[in-house]
């Protein structure tokens, strides 16, 4: 077994061959996960269905069904709810021994992964080909997402209040769409200039199609021909474009204003490596931690001393706002039902003293040292590959800006915890000190009074339409949400 946090120790160096085969048997599924989720609301959609068919109740029907019954408890220990919020994210709990007012044991992670998302008004013809206008979401780097085949996932929510959901592009046998690039003969002023500036954000326009709808009139239109043809023929793709639409979809181009549609890479997440130790593919930011530490909640042991909380929360990769977001209400109101529902007389301030005694592990991934750019970190302060879960004590920008810091009595906890139960565990931050820095969720519970800590899987590529992790990292960091959510006091 992996001892510990000795230094430079690599985890499949001293694992033993069936520690290694659960880590292999544990990725299975994981991958599987990935091509199925690809947006926040198929994550939301895919861990509801799991914690129903793991017996978790709805904890919103619960209550609405509870109203009369003032005076008794209405959760008792072992009971398991969970909340969907607005379809993009969730909340669930399995309640332990201790009332919630005496603080939960939470792991929260985030779902949404950056991307494009189509514009409100999206298409336009131009040079007989008709187009999507995009807008960038999160941190990307634009000349990434060009030449790659790309896949279409949303809803769109029709003006008679019918929802229509669309996802194309990733079976054999769909098309796909791509953003185009100019060709090198002919980029030479492009490649001068800095990587930044060579993709716009307004030049990531979403090749659509090309085929022109039938003329009408049959042989009345040969004798249109010139620029006024190439006009016609140019809105005529457009034209076809949304004659597709509307025959296979019911969705007409002014349904768009209320649409989410989120443009993804297709490709499906794979095994890399002749070794097949590693797994490559898009979303892992963060999701490989969230399906981490929904595992982890499922396959807790009995009833935990204290209640266990899972979050998975919207709009990280912009800043945590809005309504779904972890800067929202969402997490504090989910813990005062639990308050309540856990004690026959409630009151707001056991809300408030829940929140002053929870503990939370934030859990997003890590920046790994890349062997094509090792100058960027400081390596007596960075996170590798192989060597199991990171625990990163702060976030932040340059001077620690916007991150959280992790008191030392809880790190100590968490290390001995850890090392009780032989994970391996290492810690490090996110680049040199002038160079780096990343914000999580953690500051917005630390904010709440929890004790926090960022906890997650270190990546190579983060960020990109292909992002690469371990295989034996995924499944310490899955056993350290495990013991956290069991076993922490």
């Amino acid at each position: 077994m992996a001892k510990g946090n000795e230094a430079y120790d690599i985890w499949w160096h001293k694992a033993e061959a069936v520690e290694k085969k659960a880590a292999f048997d544990f990725c299975g599924d994981y991958l599987a996960f990935l091509d199925s989720c690809k947006t926040e609301r198929e994550v939301t959609a895919y861990t509801v269905a799991l914690l129903e068919k793991n017996q978790f109740k709805p904890l919103d029907k619960i209550l609405t069904g509870a109203k009369n019954q003032a005076g008794s408890c209405l959760l008792q220990p072992g009971d398991k709810v969970y909340l969907d919020v607005r379809g993009k994210a969730v909340l669930a709990a399995i309640i332990g021994k201790e009332p919630a007012a005496q603080g939960v044991n939470a792991v929260a992670s985030h779902i949404d992964s950056p991307r494009l998302d189509f514009k409100q008004t999206p298409f336009y013809e131009d040079t007989y080909m008709v187009l999507a206008k995009t807008h960038y979401y999160g941190g990307i780097k634009k000349y990434q997402w060009v030449c790659l085949p790309l896949a279409l996932h949303g809803v769109v929510f029709l003006k008679d209040g019918g929802k229509v959901e669309i996802n194309i592009g990733e079976k054999e046998g769909e098309p796909c769409f791509v953003i185009t690039d100019l060709l090198p003969h002919l980029a030479q002023k492009q490649m001068e200039k800095k990587v930044a500036e060579a993709i716009t954000g307004e030049g990531l326009n979403v090749l659509l199609g090309s085929l022109p709808a039938e003329k009408a009139g049959g042989e009345d239109n040969e004798k249109d021909e010139g620029e006024k043809d190439e006009k016609e023929c140019g809105q005529l793709v457009k034209a076809n474009l949304m004659r597709i639409l509307k025959e296979t979809y019911g969705i007409e181009e002014r349904d768009f204003v209320s649409a989410e549609i989120e443009v993804v890479p297709a490709q499906p997440a794979r095994d890399v490596g002749f070794d097949r130790s590693l797994i490559g593919g898009y979303g892992q930011d963060d999701r490989v931690c969230s399906y981490a530490a929904l595992k982890a909640l499922l396959d807790i042991e009995g009833i935990p001393q204290k209640t266990a909380v899972l979050y998975f929360s919207d709009k990280e990769e912009v800043g945590s706002q809005g309504n779904t977001g972890a800067q929202s209400a969402n997490l504090g109101n989910f813990l005062a039902e639990l308050c309540a529902a856990t004690t026959e007389s409630y009151n707001d301030l056991m809300a408030r003293r829940c929140y002053a005694a929870s503990h939370l592990l934030s859990a997003d991934v890590a920046a790994a040292v890349d062997p094509n750019y090792k100058d960027v970190q400081d390596p007596l302060n960075a996170n590798y590959i192989g060597k199991g879960m990171v625990l990163e004590k702060y976030t932040g920008a340059r001077g620690k800006n916007g991150g959280n810091d992790a008191n030392p009595e809880f790190i100590a906890a968490l290390r001995q915890l850890f090392d009780g139960e032989e994970i391996a565990w290492q810690t490090g931050e996110l680049g040199k000190v002038d160079l780096g820095g990343g914000g999580t969720v953690a500051a917005f519970m630390a904010n709440m009074g929890m004790q926090v800590i960022d906890c997650g899987v270190p990546m190579l590529s983060m960020h990109s339409p292909f992002e690469i992790v371990s295989k034996g990292d995924i499944y310490n960091t899955y056993k350290a949400y495990k013991a956290f959510l069991q076993s922490y006091k």
